[in-house]
């Protein structure tokens, strides 16, 4: 006969649940050919590290069967947690309802495509140790996952952002980053918000910096994004960001009485 497991195993296994040290965010829309071998390949790079974590991923009311992969999924495993949108509303909506809901010390954004590899989640860990924020870029491999119009969009969209917003950020539309609960206490959200968030980082004085990361080629499916929505789309949220540099302040207050 088995032996009953202490009840402070339980109490372990409950408290990794609900005080997780990472969470991965992950918006998701029409990905069910990548759902399955996402968490696989989350779970082979996360439990060699022997933290608790969990999986926070948002339908953005997809049109496939992502939604009932994702319910099976989340059943099977508690560490895994999903939420479905009413409507589509887009990529940065799901990626802050995630960042919203998920209870982790450190954040993690990536892709449902596994175009962001898992194995990379070290480097980031690593990187936190000396900033708040980490962006993974692609700059050297962008070839070895996409196709040429794709890598063409994705340099003319960093140089114009550069341009206007005043940064040196090589890969802003790489999606795949680390950073610190506090980063998002004051993070002021539009649509569009995903592609500037290092910047309205440091707008709120927090540091940020750029490790390299692979770039597989997308598992299953179709991106929805090109260049329209890399450039185009977003340069009216592009010029909102560059007034908000200029115009908003930043305070820290030394000491308090009373």
């Amino acid at each position: 006969m088995r032996a009953s497991l202490p009840i402070s195993w339980f109490y372990f296994q409950l408290m990794n649940i609900e005080n997780p040290e990472i969470s991965l965010v992950i918006p998701c829309y029409n990905e069910e050919g990548n759902l399955r071998e996402l968490i696989k390949a989350i779970r082979s790079a996360v439990e060699p590290l022997k933290l608790p974590y969990e999986v926070v991923i948002t339908d953005d009311c997809s049109k496939d069967n992502s939604w009932s992969i994702l319910k099976e999924l989340a059943a099977s495993d508690p560490r895994i947690r999903v939420q479905k949108f009413a409507f589509n509303c887009g990529e940065s909506a799901a990626s802050f309802a995630g960042l919203k809901a998920a209870r982790g010390k450190y954040l993690f954004t990536l892709d449902a495509d596994l175009q962001n590899d898992p194995k990379d989640l070290p480097k980031f860990l690593e990187a936190l140790k000396h900033f708040d924020c980490v962006c993974g870029t692609r700059v050297k491999v962008r070839g070895e996952g996409d196709h040429f119009i794709r890598v063409a969009s994705s340099r003319i969209a960093n140089a114009v952002r550069n341009k206007l917003s005043g940064e040196k950020i090589s890969d802003a539309g790489c999606t795949y980053r680390a950073f610190k609960r506090e980063c998002i206490d004051n993070l002021k959200f539009f649509k569009g918000m995903h592609r500037f968030l290092p910047t309205l980082f440091k707008i709120e004085g927090h540091t940020v910096t750029e490790i390299e990361v692979g770039n597989n080629p997308r598992f299953a499916g179709q991106s929805n994004y090109g260049v329209w929505n890399r450039l185009f789309a977003s340069f009216y949220d592009l010029l909102a960001v560059r007034w908000m540099k200029k115009r908003m302040f930043q305070y820290k207050v030394a000491e308090r009485i009373n």
